[in-house]
């Protein structure tokens, strides 16, 4: 078997698991436990598992071995915060005129974690800088989990989404700058609880 191949295999396996919340916020990760259901060796899964601690969505402790990063209410916050400051920096270097470039979507049975990933995203792909879409890919991905549990912190997600890919769709600049400020101060004010619903077992 390409150990090049198995390597890029085992890292979107786990990359896969992390975002869809099969470990907690300071689980240890053992390259050991991990290789037998991956069908790998020990080698690729530590590969991918550095790989992932470059995209940090795992760390390494100072007393040895991979986790999922811890998660608090002021980390949190740093990651909306850089959410915020990212999708607000792509919208300002969008294009002049500003035209539709998609039209609203109708029924979307995605996930909330993904719908909100692929509408971020089609906001940074309108934006001049290659750098703006790399960064809130890498994001998506770190928040991923977080947002899988949002719901059911707050209330009308689904349709605050909906606002969001219209104006998104409608090229409509200044309603999505004020949607996006609500959007992410709303869970900044409920990071707590967010924290919260992160770490409780399903």
């Amino acid at each position: 078997m390409n150990s090049g191949a198995t390597a890029e295999r085992v890292h979107e396996a786990l990359k896969r698991r992390i975002m869809g919340r099969e470990f907690r916020p300071g689980d240890r990760l053992d390259p050991a436990v991990l290789a037998a259901p991956l069908a790998s060796s020990v080698t690729p899964v530590r590969d991918a598992l550095h790989l992932l601690t470059g995209e940090g969505l795992v760390e390494t402790r100072t007393s040895g071995g991979f986790h999922i990063p811890a998660l608090d209410e002021p980390a949190l916050k740093d990651l909306y915060d850089w959410s915020a400051e990212l999708l607000a920096l792509a919208i300002r270097g969008w294009p002049r005129p500003e035209t539709a470039t998609a039209e609203p979507g109708g029924q979307d049975d995605r996930s909330i974690a993904d719908r909100t990933a692929a509408i971020f995203l089609s906001i940074v792909r309108r934006s001049p800088n290659g750098e703006h879409r790399g960064a809130v890919d890498r994001l998506n991905a770190r928040l991923h989990a977080i947002r899988t549990v949002e719901p059911h912190v707050l209330d009308q997600v689904d349709e605050e989404l909906a606002a969001v890919a219209s104006a998104v769709a409608e090229g409509a600049r200044d309603t999505l700058r004020r949607l996006s400020t609500s959007y992410h101060r709303r869970r900044r004010r409920a990071a707590a609880d967010i924290v919260r619903a992160v770490y409780r077992a399903d």
